[in-house]
């Protein structure tokens, strides 16, 4: 059977390879083998990267679920608007990246009496991606003060980027020193070649990008589809870095 060249077959691939490419940006060598080796190159590059991303799709049918579940606690904090069912709208929002509404019920779930660090820690997480950083700060140093390595220093990684947007660079470079010194987070690793590159020191700022993007030679496949945002973005860091 010629792939390429059968159209049922070949070109069905290449459109299919073609659509993963664009939307997972796997190595950029992928495209020419797909584009060269037509309906068989396109197979290929199914097995070795589509295949292995099928696992992925238990997260779509579990959106479906969320997306229930959802409208069901909507309804129910009408009528019992407890800090229980708020929270746990909230973390189902912000699952599904509706960072507005997210905060807007972990707002709710929080009292005077909450001392559990989670729900502080996520709401931050909605204020980080609404651009609130002075309010993340606040909850980023609640829960990194009650915890130093919550969220396997995830916490303290973020607060270290927060009050570098929050213009408070001595402290963000002491942070920033301390979590890298034992976090292997590709996150927190670009938050702080970022913030050196801004202080103009582009030496240590390629050396951590360097850093996310050596880890791809010993890293298992899964792993490297989960990080490549992170090796997109310090590969485009590296190049916009000067020589």
């Amino acid at each position: 059977m010629n792939l390429f060249g059968n159209y049922s077959f070949g070109f069905i691939f290449v459109i299919i390879a073609i659509m993963h490419f664009i939307r997972r940006r796997p190595d950029n060598y992928w495209l020419w083998i797909i584009i060269m080796g037509g309906g068989l190159g396109a197979l290929v590059y199914i097995f070795v990267e589509v295949l292995p991303d099928l696992g992925l799709l238990r997260q779509s049918f579990q959106v479906f679920s969320h997306r229930k579940r959802i409208r069901r606690l909507e309804v129910m904090v009408l009528d019992n608007p407890s800090a229980g069912n708020y929270e746990e709208l909230a973390d189902l929002y912000l699952e599904q990246k509706k960072f507005d509404k997210a905060k807007e019920c972990y707002d709710r779930a929080i009292s005077s009496r909450t001392d559990s660090p989670d729900p502080f820690y996520r709401r931050s997480l909605c204020e980080i991606e609404l651009n609130d950083f002075s309010a993340a700060e606040a909850d980023l140093e609640r829960v990194v003060n009650k915890d130093r390595n919550y969220d396997y220093q995830r916490a303290a990684g973020l607060l270290a980027y927060v009050w570098a947007r929050n213009n408070q660079e001595a402290q963000a470079a002491s942070l920033f020193e301390q979590v890298t010194q034992t976090s292997t987070l590709s996150e927190t690793q670009f938050n702080y070649a970022q913030f050196l590159a801004a202080q103009g020191k582009t030496v240590e700022a390629r050396q951590w990008a360097q850093r996310i993007l050596g880890k791809k030679a010993t890293m298992p496949g899964y792993l490297k589809r989960r990080e490549r945002p992170w090796f997109r973005r310090a590969s485009a860091l590296l190049k916009r870095l000067p020589a």
